[in-house]
């Protein structure tokens, strides 16, 4: 199996094994059927990727996860770039309860989902990804952080009455990291 994986991290919210991280894509990935590719990871903080996410999708807050694609999934050859909030995945663990290596491991395969052609725009192709992300996580022995959260997530509040960005509400999304 020849994926590559580059990591970059910026933040210092989130100790990561980059390794284990590296494990993780390569993992999913074989799972959706990909064998080659390239993907690099940006782990950064919630300024960094809000200031992502208004310049490459006009939203003004900080989101989980930015895919940007660099093939068509049909290539046989996967390329692409995500950009994950560390600081993100560790502030909602502490708040819903869970590991912070599963909130951010959720992260990485919503973006690699979306790197390999899943949409989660509208329906019915939102409840497909959310099924195989249910899936890959189960596969791999990760615990769903968004079964904690339920239906308050979709209400705008998480346990405690933390309010919920707008993203957040309809994108929810991964010490050491990944087991």
């Amino acid at each position: 199996m020849e994926i590559e994986v580059e990591i970059s991290d910026t933040q210092n919210h989130l100790r990561v094994d980059r390794e284990k991280l590296a494990g993780l894509v390569r993992r999913v990935l074989d799972r959706e059927g990909y064998r080659r590719g390239s993907i690099s990871i940006a782990l950064v903080d919630q300024a960094t990727i809000q200031a992502l996410n208004r310049a490459h999708l006009g939203h003004d807050w900080p989101t989980d996860v930015i895919s940007f694609p660099l093939s068509h999934p049909d290539d046989p050859d996967l390329a692409g770039e995500l950009v994950v909030s560390a600081e993100m995945a560790l502030t909602t663990a502490v708040e819903i309860g869970v590991e912070p290596a599963h909130e951010l491991a959720l992260y990485l395969v919503h973006g690699l989902l979306h790197l390999c052609g899943y949409d989660d725009r509208a329906e019915p192709d939102a409840g497909r990804m959310r099924r195989r992300e249910e899936e890959v996580l189960a596969d791999l022995g990760i615990p769903n952080p968004f079964h904690r959260v339920g239906p308050n997530l979709a209400a705008g509040v998480l346990p405690g009455g933390t309010a919920v960005p707008p993203a957040r509400r309809t994108h929810p999304e991964p010490s050491e990291i990944l087991p």
